[in-house]
């Protein structure tokens, strides 16, 4: 029986580092994305063991959430699905309140007048580069404004999932995750990467070789322990 996750686990351990009173390896309290990653790294393999990860047809269940079609309205616009949404092609789709969505920074302006003119209502600027707008129906979405090295060649090359949306191939999504390494990319990663083909792997390793050779090595850590986690090993 598969029962604890290995990554849930190590997160609940640095989020109780990272609380200011708990917190006592960084002085000014800001650890750096890195670091986050490599916290959590380390924790998941002191407890990791085969077999104690979640099976992923246990997680796999329904239809996947409907999200605005925003394809009509940025025709012609290089953009693609990032985030929480985007991970549901690669691993077993998780809760979301938003919709997050990634452009070239150079499209902003376009973007901003196509929305506007469709009945997206602007809400506020975002801590990364981009800003929010709510669909007319209510549901809140994230314009994350690319300038990557890697962007053009992602956003020129989409993948489609079952709802139709274009999604960021599995090689760039990780790179983005990598760069943000929140508690919760480092989960997505481990997951996503756990389930992929080798093959899959392969092309990440490359695309991560090419632009952020540093973390090669937490790659593999990834990889290593999202197996464990998923029962792929």
């Amino acid at each position: 029986m598969y029962s604890v996750r290995i990554l849930d686990a190590a997160i609940r351990d640095l989020e109780r580092l990272d609380r200011p009173v708990g917190r006592r390896i960084v002085a000014d309290r800001r650890p750096s994305p890195t670091q986050r990653r490599r916290w959590v790294l380390e924790m998941a393999r002191r407890r990791a063991r085969p077999g104690t990860g979640s099976l992923p047809e246990r997680l796999r269940s329904g239809p996947m959430t409907q999200w605005p079609d925003l394809r009509p309205v940025l025709e012609g616009i290089p953009w693609a699905v990032v985030g929480a949404v985007a991970t549901r092609l690669y691993m077993p789709e998780r809760a979301t309140r938003d919709l997050d969505i990634l452009i070239r920074r150079e499209d902003e302006q376009t973007v901003r007048n196509r929305l506007e003119t469709a009945g997206y209502r602007y809400g506020v600027s975002l801590a990364v580069p981009g800003f929010t707008v709510c669909s007319p129906d209510g549901v809140a979405i994230d314009v994350l404004l690319g300038d990557a090295p890697w962007v053009e060649e992602a956003l020129a090359a989409p993948r489609v999932d079952p709802t139709g949306l274009p999604v960021l191939d599995l090689p760039y999504l990780v790179l983005m995750k990598l760069e943000a390494s929140r508690l919760q990319d480092i989960a997505d990663l481990a997951r996503m990467l756990g389930l992929a083909s080798e093959s899959e792997r392969e092309r990440v390793r490359a695309a991560v070789a090419r632009y952020v050779p540093d973390a090669l090595e937490d790659l593999e850590s990834l990889i290593y322990l999202g197996m464990l986690e998923m029962g792929t090993e």
